[in-house]
């Protein structure tokens, strides 16, 4: 697929914010939905719709056999050893939330410890911090360095015989930071410690490979990855997902309920209580087929460019300050402006039809780390240009201008 035309693909993109172009450069928050994944959402509900799991009609086996057929998909897509690893939730949060809750209900008692770091967004600390408020556990927060990288040597003075889990993002919303995720687990799993990764930011953006990562629990959500909302994967080595409890009751989980006993169904059913969200977890398979479609090389090589492009203009103009410099850097550019408050920034870059985030973009920790309050934050999709860039900067200009900045 030829990247250069793909915005066409957007129908959004025809639309005029404020009489303006849309750009949009809040990928990080959400994706745009291209037409192929609309059109399935549409279809399903028009010609195919059934529950899943329960019937034998026709609709109902039809349903069934495309749910599976995503669950196929994605462990393709992220090199998992078996389909029975991918567990449907309705977004991230629950993911992360089923792994804290479940893995805390066996192994976590007062005084034991969870590694998170300073880049963290919130849904991959509180999930933690409730296992502190209902059973004692102790958290403790590997470093960030001024640049925005995990401090991985500080990490290992942190791992203890208490230590029971370490959690992680694989790429930081705010900095775009790229964090050495096969390194920590080499260094945790020698100590026999599992390892969670919070994928929301990297599966859309860098290739990810489980399998080669040898992460214990992987995290991430369909609508960041240019699907539809309601839908989370939890990618779970097999043996932690047949030694945990479920995470739900209900339908579904369940092979066989008496008075007196109930077992649980087989992987994964195990995990997925209840209605799942059926047309979305179908849809979703169409998002992955055209993320394969660009290719996982194609798709990081034209970011990777944006971005560059992004940095070079963004530096350029006075007063601007780009909020971190790791190592390894996707195309998440958090930034201030000298005197402007960064929700000021993002009303008046909306009135150029500029779309941008402001504020602590769900990590505080990280901003009081680096004694800010909020930023504005420009994070780069498969469909934006260099063009998209330089609206960006004229709208950045056209911001200084409103206040009088030299």
């Amino acid at each position: 697929m030829n990247i250069e035309n793909i915005k066409s693909q957007f129908p959004i993109f025809s639309k005029k914010i404020n009489g303006k172009p849309l750009v949009y450069l809040d990928s990080s928050n959400s994706s745009q939905k291209p037409m192929c994944v609309i059109n399935k959402l549409n279809d399903f509900y028009k010609n195919e719709f059934s529950n899943i799991g329960r019937s034998i009609h026709s609709l109902a086996v039809n349903a069934t056999n495309k749910f599976e057929e995503t669950r196929e998909s994605i462990k393709n897509f992220i090199n998992a050893n078996f389909k029975e690893e991918i567990v449907f939730t309705k977004n991230a949060t629950e993911a992360i939330n089923l792994v804290a809750t479940t893995f805390g209900q066996q192994n976590i008692k007062e005084g034991d410890e969870i590694i998170i770091t300073e880049l963290e967004h919130h849904s991959n600390y509180v999930p933690w911090h409730f296992l502190r408020e209902t059973r004692g556990a102790i958290i403790k927060f590997a470093p960030i360095n001024e640049d925005g990288d995990v401090i991985i040597d500080e990490l290992k003075k942190l791992i203890t015989l208490k230590t029971k889990i370490i959690a992680v993002t694989h790429l930081s919303n705010v900095t775009g930071t790229i964090v050495p995720i096969k390194e920590i687990v080499e260094i945790a799993h020698k100590k026999n410690v599992p390892v969670l990764v919070d994928g929301c930011q990297a599966v859309p953006h860098i290739k990810v490979d489980v399998t080669d990562l040898d992460c214990d629990f992987y995290a991430f959500s369909a609508h960041k990855v240019y699907g539809p909302t309601g839908v989370g994967i939890l990618y779970a080595k097999k043996k932690w997902l047949e030694k945990l409890p479920p995470y739900i009751g209900g339908g579904a989980m369940i092979s066989e309920v008496k008075k007196d006993k109930i077992i649980y169904a087989k992987l994964p059913e195990k995990y997925e209580a209840g209605t799942m969200p059926t047309a979305e977890v179908i849809t979703f398979n169409e998002s992955i087929k055209f993320m394969e479609s660009i290719g996982i090389d194609n798709l990081m090589k034209h970011e990777k460019e944006i971005k560059n492009y992004a940095l070079e203009k963004l530096n350029k103009i006075n007063s601007v300050k780009i909020i971190g410099n790791p190592k390894n850097k996707a195309g998440v550019i958090a930034f201030t402006i000298k005197g402007i408050h960064p929700h000021d920034i993002a009303t008046i870059l909306d009135e150029d039809g500029v779309a941008i985030r402001a504020g602590h973009h769900c990590c505080q920790i990280f901003h009081e780390k680096m004694n800010l309050t909020a930023t504005a934050r420009a994070s780069i999709g498969v469909y934006n240009n260099k063009d998209d860039i330089d609206m960006l900067c004229k709208a950045i200009e056209n911001c200084r201008k409103i206040f009088d900045l030299k």
